[in-house]
């Protein structure tokens, strides 16, 4: 009498069944290891039973899957070898996805590593895509019977494939990105040694380039400076709060800045106030002369003078204004 019991399949996946034979077949004809596994009075030695491979299975307080599902990590590390040695063989994409499933955690790890020096409008979760396309790749290049650790290999494949997919979505040619580089390294250098900021000579020089082409190069920098508009600032990204985007904090050079309104109109007060003051003559030349924009000519015509006169009157109207401005309190 046999009755099926599961047990850990070679590749780390599944199950296989076993063929156990039963007590009383296992008396018949029992094989020396399981005669090593009883007494001699035909009780069991540590609570085991003999299986028909020689082998001591679980006792009847434990479930028979229970050893199949303690499994040590060099159970584990014989199911992937075997199963890169299957997956080898056949090259089914089953196997490939299991192989996938299984070294998931590195393209998170290497995501992580080369997201730390990246804007904070590229997300993580696009690069791990980029990466599981990388570790797919690394899957199907790898060939074990080199004898090589297959995560080392996997780790600079997954990274590639990140830098490929950030450099196919930057606008910005990567001999520009390097210049970029070159000017902030020389001027870090030139600023330790000269304990301030360098001028543009100072910082061709550095380059051994000329001025007109640093001027060039400003330009071509340019497109390295752009942002992203809906990029969180402030407090609010890290403590996870509302924030505020980039958008919101920058000028508008179209709307009225309100204390210049303030400024104008309380100028507007005084000036009104101090014209008001003046002499009824002096008063009708300011007012001719600047809100109906008449000439000296014409206003002497009007008030029946020169116009020398009308130019004395002039300057006396805008002698006794200035005084009577500067008179008024600040504030």
């Amino acid at each position: 009498m046999t009755e099926p019991t599961p047990a850990p399949d070679v590749a780390g996946g599944g199950s296989r069944t076993a063929t156990v034979t039963s007590p009383s077949a296992a008396h018949v004809g029992t094989s020396s290891a399981a005669r090593t596994a009883t007494g001699t009075n035909g009780h069991h030695v540590d609570g085991a039973t003999p299986r028909a491979n020689g082998h001591a299975t679980p006792a009847a307080g434990r479930p028979a899957h229970a050893a199949s599902e303690s499994r040590t990590a060099d159970d584990v590390e014989a199911g992937i070898i075997a199963l890169w040695h299957t997956y080898g063989q056949s090259r089914q994409q089953g196997l490939r996805d299991r192989l996938v499933l299984h070294y998931a955690p590195l393209v998170k790890y290497v995501a992580g590593r080369v997201g730390t020096g990246l804007p904070a409008h590229v997300d993580v979760a696009d690069l791990i895509q980029s990466g599981i396309f990388g570790l797919v790749d690394a899957i199907e290049k790898f060939e074990p019977e080199r004898g090589l650790k297959f995560e080392t290999y996997a780790m600079q494949r997954i990274r590639g494939a990140i830098l490929d997919d950030l450099r196919s979505q930057d606008w910005v040619p990567r001999s520009v990105r390097s210049r970029a580089r070159d000017v902030e390294r020389a001027l870090e250098r030139l600023g330790g040694r000269l304990q301030r900021t360098p001028t543009d000579r100072e910082l061709a020089a550095e380059l051994k380039i000329g001025l007109g082409e640093l001027r060039e190069l400003y330009a071509q920098l340019q497109l390295t400076s752009v942002v992203a508009l809906d990029e969180l600032i402030a407090a609010g990204r890290s403590t996870g709060g509302a924030g505020s985007s980039l958008a919101e904090s920058l000028p508008d050079e179209g709307a009225e800045d309100p204390i210049a309104t303030l400024v104008d109109q309380d100028s507007r007060r005084q000036l009104a106030d101090a014209i008001a003051q003046l002499a009824e003559r002096d008063r009708v030349v300011v007012t001719l002369y600047y809100f109906e924009n008449l000439t000296l000519a014409e206003i002497g015509k009007v008030l029946g003078v020169t116009e020398s006169r009308v130019c004395q009157l002039h300057t006396r109207a805008v002698l006794r204004l200035r005084t009577k401005l500067n008179e008024q309190p600040e504030g």
